[in-house]
């Protein structure tokens, strides 16, 4: 296997990708970042020094990654998406010693112009819908709309919403895969009987 990096890309000397990569036209990864196994980065995207992207991310395009942000496994950050890493930027005043670090866990997806607040843990295969603004963490399995954006369901792994309240307990099946949930005071959870 290989990467395959349009001609138009500039990947700065240093920077890690791994098997099966894709980088599209007119993206810009620096130096420092590390890119995992069978990552697809859209046009236009760019990547900063102190970034890891896990293996299987998709990152459409117009989007920036920037320094402080992590990626877990199989990431989807939908086009023009925004992170942050200074919570109150000013052009006149120098904060790159105040960069607060984002992590986005395993399967999650990030919606078509959605804003991530940089300080922010987003838990996995949780669901960010289109245009939301994420100022605060995000329970695994959680959908959130809105802005700023608040919680209105539970997403499944396979990308379908639950029949479940926000709060209290209950028990919901994925139409698709069968995957089975328990919701209890902690949150959601898989159903260890339907873990793999």
């Amino acid at each position: 296997m290989s990467v395959s990096i349009h001609s138009s890309a500039i990947v700065d000397e240093g920077a890690t990708i791994g098997d099966g990569s894709r980088v599209w036209h007119f993206v810009h990864i620096c130096a420092g970042a590390v890119i995992g196994k069978a990552v697809s980065l859209g046009q236009n995207v760019f990547v900063a020094n102190d970034v890891v992207i896990g293996d299987g991310c998709k990152i459409q395009n117009n989007v920036s990654v920037y320094d402080g942000v992590r990626l877990d496994e199989g990431v989807f950050c939908g086009p023009s998406m925004v992170f942050t890493n200074v919570y109150n930027p000013r052009s006149l005043v120098a904060r790159r010693d105040e960069y607060r670090p984002t992590h986005v866990r395993r399967g999650a997806t990030l919606g078509a112009n959605c804003t991530i607040v940089c300080g922010v843990t987003i838990g996995e295969y949780a669901f960010v819908a289109a245009g939301a603004v994420i100022n605060k963490d995000v329970k695994p399995f959680a959908l959130m709309a809105g802005v700023p954006a608040r919680q209105i369901g539970w997403m499944s792994r396979h990308g379908e919403r639950l029949e479940l309240p926000i709060l209290g307990s209950g028990k919901a099946e994925c139409p698709h895969t069968g995957d089975r949930y328990v919701l209890d005071p902690d949150g959601l959870r898989l159903d260890d009987r339907s873990a793999s």
